[in-house]
């Protein structure tokens, strides 16, 4: 007699194939985004101002857009001296070199210690300290985002800009970390512009080179979503200054 435990034998009899842990599909890491708010003058309306939000991926493309200047930082404009986060798409941005320039645009982003997944600078901000960088060079102290852009000299005195992360020393200019969230600007106009925040020298927002720009497709319509004001990518026109690299020298050449 057959082993009824054994299950069925003979020809054409198959033996139950042991069961096997078969191992959990490995989900691919959720992309951290952050939140990016927007004020901008519509085409063909000057005296009108609108808000957009958005979530962007954390990335340094979106993040270099938004993340310049810290909230309290102070620009010359048509008003008088005024706050960064008091600016208004209209308003005219005093230039150094003595212009008024129309504001188009105002991104905005918080800064977040602690935030696990992000660039470990975007949890940071950048102090420079009064006249660190020359007499009134700024005036008071001035708190960056990481991605401001200062205007340097560099090789046989080409002028250019170097993020005020490449100009850390630890004494000047510093790292901290806030104690909580801090929102940074980033401005934008017509063209690329060099500002004076608390007296130092900040070339406003502009993606670089367009035909090196990294992003292409959805990702790209999401960025170019963050500037309703502009029909594509090439209406920011051109780039502004060289953005120049430290050399080991001590020098700056150009990126």
């Amino acid at each position: 007699m057959s082993d009824p435990d054994q299950g069925p034998r003979g020809a054409g009899a198959t033996r139950p194939m042991p069961l096997r842990a078969v191992p959990a599909r490995a989900r691919p890491a959720a992309t951290l985004m952050r939140r990016v708010d927007i004020l901008y003058a519509p085409p063909g309306r000057p005296n009108e101002v609108e808000e957009v939000t958005r979530a962007v991926p954390a990335i340094p493309v979106f993040e270099d857009a938004v993340a310049a200047l810290a909230r309290g930082t102070l620009l010359p404009t048509d008003r008088g001296t005024v706050a960064v986060e008091d600016l208004l798409p209209g308003d005219g941005i005093k230039t150094v070199e003595g212009r008024f320039e129309r504001l188009l645009w105002r991104g905005s982003t918080p800064i977040v210690p602690g935030v696990a997944g992000q660039a470990p600078g975007m949890g940071r901000l950048i102090r420079v300290s009064a006249d660190a960088l020359g007499i009134a060079r700024p005036m008071p102290d001035l708190l960056l985002g990481p991605c401001a852009r200062l205007v340097q000299r560099g090789a046989q005195g080409a002028t250019g800009t170097l993020p005020v992360s490449e100009m850390i020393d630890g004494e000047g200019v510093i790292e901290v970390t806030p104690q909580s969230a801090v929102q940074v600007y980033n401005l934008a106009f017509a063209r690329p512009q060099v500002v004076a925040a608390n007296g130092v020298e900040i070339e406003s927002h502009h993606p670089g080179t367009l035909a090196r720009f990294p992003l292409t497709g959805e990702t790209l319509a999401l960025y170019l979503s963050c500037f309703p004001h502009l029909g594509g990518l090439a209406d920011f026109g051109p780039s502004g200054l060289p953005r120049l690299r430290p050399a080991s020298d001590g020098a700056y050449g150009t990126a």
